[in-house]
């Protein structure tokens, strides 16, 4: 096995039965193998659908090393990451991820990995699921481009 994965799933088992969160763990090292972070997920003790482990090992990583960019670091996760880790994942500019379960295994036990990549690869057409609408453009165009014209960081 795996020692960084065995890191994540031992913390995940061990957060998993004081019942913070889902079986879902998570680590990030840097180019040499050092550890940064292992997390969990802390959905049910943060009460935050989005204390994913992937997303809390972003955090802590970039809390910890003071940056918004993770390029160079390698992501372990015991689950493959949800539309919303993947997100963050790329966000981070991590540009490596291994990881143990895949998307059906989750679904298996009832979480929605799954139900949400059939949504997006339904354009996200199904309004049962989310109505999602487009108001007042004009007036956020005008937002944008007051941060593009302020010289500020586009990351």
């Amino acid at each position: 096995m795996n020692e960084i994965m065995k890191l994540a799933i031992d913390k995940a088992r061990e957060t998993m039965n004081k019942n913070y969160g889902g079986p879902f763990g998570s680590a990030i090292i840097n180019q040499n193998s050092e550890i940064i972070v292992v997390t969990s997920n802390s959905v049910l003790k943060d009460n935050d659908p989005t204390a994913h482990a992937e997303v809390n090992a972003i955090r802590e990583a970039c809390k910890k090393l003071n940056t918004n960019d993770l390029n160079g670091y390698i992501l372990y996760a015991t689950g493959y990451p949800c539309p919303m880790c993947l997100s963050a994942i790329i966000w981070a500019n991590i540009k490596k991820v291994y990881f143990g379960c895949l998307p059906e295994d989750a679904e298996k036990i009832g979480f929605r990995d799954d139900f949400i990549y059939r949504f997006i690869n339904d354009k996200c057409s199904d309004k049962n699921v989310l109505d999602i609408l487009q108001i007042d453009r004009e007036e956020c165009i005008k937002l944008f481009d007051e941060y593009k014209n302020s010289g500020k960081i586009i990351y």
